[in-house]
């Protein structure tokens, strides 16, 4: 890995590590006492991470301000400073700017502009408040100042490993992160492995450092700062007050394991090096008699109480028996995916027109090997498909922190209540869902939940409640925003229609029909614009987004009780299970989860048939394209499900099941009704894929308008 691709997986873990900070700090006011601890601690070990990889790669800048949230943190951690509100809102702000301070790196600016500074100084003078000193001068301090020094230094033996240049180390980077932890007092440069010039590989590192840092620190803290290269380098430490060959007589009577118990011993606090060494001599002494434990040795000298040393023989225990894991998964670029899906979309129409190249022959031995190829192309599509699918959950996540924020804001008591976030669905439509699902979220907030008198006024209690919910249905993955107030004012909306003339006086809509007019283009019925909404911006642009995705959005409500709405969207936008059928000469396609059952249509000029007892909508794909040409005497009928609606399509031939390979439509057919994408079939003609949601759509409100026009 060269340092390019270093960088970019530090900032592709910082978005990662950013966003469980956020969770964290969110989970906070609704944990219980061990969860909140948990809490704190996930928020601790984020901002630390996040600082000591960009300590490696000189972002002294993040380094610094990090430094100052992350001293925060742990005055939290050790009690000393109550994690309120409103600490957990500045915090979140500082989230927020580390954030803004990676995305510029990830821009390819090592350094901050002077706004992205300025936007810093609040919070830092904040922290500041919050720590009792002035924060700005620590954070704009250089990586080597200093800070107060405990007592004497510590001693750093560090040899780096000669491949850590290769692996994409710049071992002066740990150098200047160990500054940030004090003053480095003096640094001496070991060139004694250094070959004979003619020997010497410019890619190897040869060079040992000593150094004493001046630092009131743990041995912890040190270590942190060479946790990316432990495994490739030699480090000693040796605490204040110890001697060099005192230390080094310890580490060499010290078995190797992962976890030495000395080296457990002193990180919990309960024993000194120094002690240990003196341990060591007494067990070194007795060998002649029956083998003593360290632990037993420290406890009759009285540096260290017996439940330390079980604590640590446990942990010791745990490492031991734990099974060394491979790694189990793998950072892949998602062009290299989206490549691949193009890739195996391309298989497929070729494999389409093998198939037709098989029919034209009598060959068995040829249908059998293309029987076998299909199969292959298919299993291939699926797990291609499947490296592709993400959990809704991290989107949902997000949620978390705007209705925090937006609660804030317009001073409502709203909770947010997340289910079904293990629904897993394509990776392009989670990337594409996120903004229609804000807005209807802040809309619900603004709109449809009361301010706290008026719910106590109707009986409901103080706190709204946001629910989002993602669950698979019929091939498809249903989303539904629901919250609990006081639903939509159906006649208010019909007034404000008829006002601006999109619906006429005196007819009649069903609820269906009046509640979707909010998707209308500019339409609202706020009283007063507010930073939210009222504008009559956004519902229409939520809708035209779900469309773009081949998805369906639609709205039930209930006066005084809530409003739902539920967005319908395909599992993926690329390759699907696909139904074809035949109307003249054209070929159109439908998706294959969509087909409950096919039968013979003997004829008729119905809207409707009898299907086992119940009315069954018919849409005539011949009547609705205007497709020209004769008639045949005898038709089918595919029964479509969408939801709990059913559906008719009348068409001529039924050609089977194929798989589909959607591709987008070009914007002159873009509006087209009932069309949702395109395909190319083996013999290379062009055929339109159906887009049920519309066409259930359609024959729901032909069915509304009938029963209008009988009444």
């Amino acid at each position: 890995m060269n340092i390019d691709q270093a960088l970019q997986t530090f900032i592709a873990e910082s978005h990662e590590l950013l966003d469980d900070m956020e969770t964290a700090l969110l989970a906070v006011g609704t944990a219980g006492p061990d969860e909140r601890v948990e809490s704190i601690n996930a928020v601790f070990r984020a901002a630390h991470t996040i600082k000591g990889s960009a300590g490696l790669f000189g972002l002294d800048h993040v380094v610094g301000f990090t430094h100052v949230a992350e001293s925060v943190l742990d005055e939290v951690r050790a009690g000393r400073l109550a994690l309120d509100d409103g600490l957990v809102a500045l915090l979140l702000g500082c989230a927020d700017h580390m954030r803004a301070l990676v995305d510029r790196i990830a821009a390819g600016h090592s350094e901050p502009d002077a706004g992205l500074q300025a936007e810093g100084m609040p919070l830092l003078a904040a922290l500041g408040d919050r720590l009792g000193r002035e924060a700005a001068p620590a954070a704009e301090a250089p990586a080597g100042a200093a800070v107060p020094a405990g007592p004497g230094c510590w001693h750093l033996s560090v040899r780096f490993g000669p491949s850590v240049l290769r692996n994409g180390m710049d071992p002066m980077s740990f150098i200047r992160y160990l500054g940030t932890l004090g003053r480095i007092v003096r640094l001496i440069t070991l060139p004694d492995r250094l070959p004979a010039s003619a020997d010497m590989d410019p890619e190897c590192c040869y060079l040992g450092f000593e150094i004493a840092l001046e630092a009131d620190v743990d041995k912890a803290a040190i270590e942190n700062v060479f946790e990316f290269v432990l495994d490739d380098c030699e480090l000693r430490i040796l605490p204040p007050a110890s001697r060099i060959d005192e230390y080094v007589a310890l580490i060499r009577a010290l078995p190797e394991e992962p976890f030495r118990l000395g080296e457990i011993l002193a990180s919990c606090g309960g024993v000194t090096l120094h002690e240990i060494r003196q341990a060591l001599q007494v067990q070194d002494s007795s060998r002649d008699g029956p083998p003593r434990r360290l632990g037993d040795l420290l406890v009759e000298q009285g540096g260290i109480q017996p439940a330390v040393v079980e604590a640590a023989l446990s942990q010791q225990r745990k490492v031991r028996e734990a099974p060394g894991r491979e790694r189990q998964s793998v950072r892949v670029d998602a062009d290299k995916l989206d490549s691949l899906i193009d890739l195996i979309g391309e298989l497929i129409i070729a494999q389409a027109s093998a198939s037709l190249a098989a029919r034209r022959t009598a060959d068995a031995e040829l249908h059998e090997a293309h029987s076998t190829l299909t199969a292959l192309v298919q299993a291939v599509r699926d797990s291609a498909l499947q490296l592709r699918m993400v959990k809704i959950g991290a989107t949902f996540g997000r949620f978390q922190r705007v209705v925090h924020d937006v609660s804030r804001e317009i001073g409502k008591q709203i909770d947010l209540v997340i289910s079904g976030e293990d629904t897993e669905l394509d990776k392009t439509v989670v990337e594409k869902i996120g903004d229609p699902l804000t807005h209807l979220v802040r809309n619900a907030m603004d709109h449809g939940i009361e301010v706290a008198e008026l719910r106590a006024a109707r009986g409901k209690p103080a706190h709204g409640s946001i629910r989002l919910n993602a669950f698979h249905d019929a091939g498809s993955v249903v989303i539904e925003v629901e919250d609990d107030g006081g639903g939509l004012d159906r006649e208010r909306i019909l007034a404000k229609a008829v006002e601006r003339g999109l619906v006429e006086s005196g007819r009649t809509l069903s609820d269906a029909e009046a509640f979707g007019l909010i998707f209308e283009p500019g339409f609202s019925t706020a009283e007063q614009v507010t930073n939210l909404s009222g504008r009559g911006v956004g519902m229409d642009v939520v809708k035209r987004n779900i469309a773009e995705l081949r998805g369906h959005v639609s709205i039930a409500s209930r006066p005084g009780l809530g409003t739902t709405v539920t967005v319908r969207l395909p599992l993926t936008l690329a390759i699907i299970d696909g139904f074809q059928v035949g109307v003249g000469r054209s070929v159109f396609v439908v998706p294959l989860e969509a087909v409950e059952e096919c039968m013979e249509y003997g004829g008729g000029d119905g809207d409707w048939i009898d299907l086992r007892g119940e009315v069954l909508p018919l849409i005539r794909l011949r009547q609705l394209f205007e497709i020209g040409g004769a008639q045949p005497p005898r038709r089918n009928i595919v029964v479509l499900r969408q939801g709990r609606d059913r559906l008719g399509l009348v068409v001529d031939t039924l050609l089977g099941e194929a798989q589909t390979v959607i591709k987008p439509l070009s914007r002159v057919f873009a509006q087209a009704k009932g069309i949702s994408g395109s395909s190319i079939r083996g013999n290379g003609d062009v055929v339109l894929i159906l887009d049920v949601p519309a066409l259930v759509q359609q024959s729901c409100q032909r069915a509304a308008h009938s029963d209008s026009v009988v009444a």
